[in-house]
């Protein structure tokens, strides 16, 4: 019996995204995780700012956080303004977050978030990646297959 497909993640808009992390990480699993934002944060992302470029997160006290993620500060938030670069926490089931800090502590992957966005609720959300980081030849090789398959619809196109 064919095993069954991961749902896919319903993405209504994208607020940022961690491009470099398929380059730079082989991805294993992905998950779907909340985030506990305070209401600036929320105003900050709903504006379009936000950046999770070099952030990562981390099975702390039996919580996972992402650390060093920019949200930047709300233009009209006044004294009630957030931190931009705070801790954030990330909402998820208890068996994940198990099933992560096993991962975690057991095979040295690593927790790279690849997307912020908003469901269709309107509810921000992270797409949290399981991942293994890559060697330079291993980047090299994913240089030369993403060429070739580039090539080879290339080909493709022209010839039909």
């Amino acid at each position: 019996m064919a095993r069954p497909k991961p749902p896919i993640f319903e993405k209504t808009r994208i607020v940022a995204e961690n491009r470099r992390a398929r380059f730079e990480y082989s991805i294993e699993d992905t998950y779907e995780a909340g985030i506990a934002l305070t209401g600036t944060e929320v105003k900050s992302l709903r504006g379009g700012e936000g950046s999770i470029a070099e952030s990562y997160a981390e099975v702390k006290e039996g919580a996972v956080w992402l650390v060093n993620s920019n949200i930047p500060e709300f233009s009209h938030g006044n004294r009630f303004n957030h931190e931009p670069k705070r801790a954030r926490k990330l909402l998820l089931r208890e068996r994940e977050i198990n099933k992560l800090h096993g991962a975690v502590a057991r095979d040295g992957m690593t927790l790279v978030p690849l997307t912020v966005y908003f469901n269709s609720k309107g509810r921000a959300k992270v797409e949290l990646a399981l991942a293994k980081g890559r060697k330079d030849h291993d980047k090299r090789e994913a240089i030369k297959e993403r060429d070739w398959k580039r090539e080879a619809a290339r080909i493709m196109r022209d010839r039909g």
